[in-house]
């Protein structure tokens, strides 16, 4: 079967749609890529778009959109709650067939020189792709934002990978490879961000909290929202999704709130949905797509709002012949 690549650049762009729709565009141009899913949001000031094919029209259309994004989005008039370092902000790509994540992570190199090369960005790599142990976390590299990165980058430590050591109004862009992650929300039945930052701070991997979860808070829609990332999460099977809404629930129930619902950003893949217990009871593997009312169940027990069967990585691939 043909190698099949996944990417899922994050645009620092929510608010204008002539740009989403200049950004979708330059993806879906390209031959052999399928435009699989996009969202955008206002408070965050943050577009992710969600595009799939073999490995050589996905890098092209990655370039196109970067080229797209550093036109027309100026970081110096950008403000929005999500963290950013550039206009294309982070641009990752994802093994998901007859692929390794290795390659992947050649096939960022490849890019990043590109970019930096063509279009005189600077760029950083990371995850898979990084070039130092420092640069692994997109975190560590984003730290202290376009803002911070403006002073400097001329400091060692902060040399891009390629490009130019001076940073214009699109900023950096910061390109890897990795497996996929779930990124999801939780919004609470109340407009004090305090308590969504205390949740996110108790229950991340990096204080000690949940394996595979990097977590914030924000006021987002006028309530208070836990933003997370689950990375690696095949990796830590004890701490499937609808536990960690689980323990979620539980924190803000101990700070007088609940859950009013949760978002998910892009798609994500079937397994991810459910626990291995419910799966296996409901004789389900990850080899097969789950039917569309089992999916749908386990989306009403995480709350999910606005949640189609085609929000499933696997269910948009099979409907768009990948």
């Amino acid at each position: 079967m043909t190698a099949l690549v996944e990417c899922v650049p994050n645009f620092s762009e929510g608010r204008q749609p002539a740009v989403l729709a200049a950004l979708a565009a330059a993806i879906s141009g390209v031959k052999g890529v399928k435009l699989l899913h996009q969202t955008a949001d206002a408070d965050h000031h943050r577009s992710v778009f969600t595009f799939a094919g073999p490995p050589a029209p996905v890098t092209e259309a990655a370039f196109r959109a970067i080229e797209v994004a550093a036109r027309l989005i100026d970081l110096t008039q950008h403000r929005g709650e999500h963290p950013r370092l550039g206009a294309a902000d982070v641009v990752p790509l994802v093994p998901l067939r007859d692929i390794t994540l290795a390659q992947c992570a050649a096939l960022a190199t490849d890019l990043g020189q590109r970019v930096g090369t063509a279009l005189q960005l600077p760029v950083y790599l990371y995850e898979a792709a990084a070039t130092r142990p420092e640069r692994v976390n997109l975190a560590d590299v984003r730290r202290g934002q376009y803002e911070a990165l403006r002073d400097e980058i001329t400091q060692p430590a902060r040399q891009p990978d390629f490009g130019p050591a001076q940073v214009g109004p699109a900023g950096a862009v910061i390109i890897g490879a990795r497996q996929f992650l779930v990124a999801f929300n939780v919004y609470l039945h109340t407009d004090d961000v305090s308590i969504a930052r205390q949740i996110a701070a108790k229950i991340r991997m990096a204080n000690g909290g949940l394996p595979g979860v990097k977590a914030l808070g924000f006021r987002v829609q006028g309530r208070a929202q836990v933003s997370l990332n689950i990375v690696h999460f095949t990796r830590f099977p004890a701490r499937p999704l609808p536990h960690i809404v689980a323990i979620i629930q539980a924190e803000a129930e101990q700070r007088g709130t609940g859950i009013e619902y949760t978002e998910l950003i892009g798609l994500i893949p079937q397994h991810a949905l459910t626990t291995p217990q419910r799966a296996a009871e409901a004789n389900m593997t990850r080899y097969t797509v789950f039917p569309e009312t089992f999916l749908l169940k386990c989306a009403r027990l995480l709350h999910l709002r606005d949640f189609t069967p085609e929000r499933v990585l696997e269910v948009a691939l099979r409907r768009a012949r990948l």
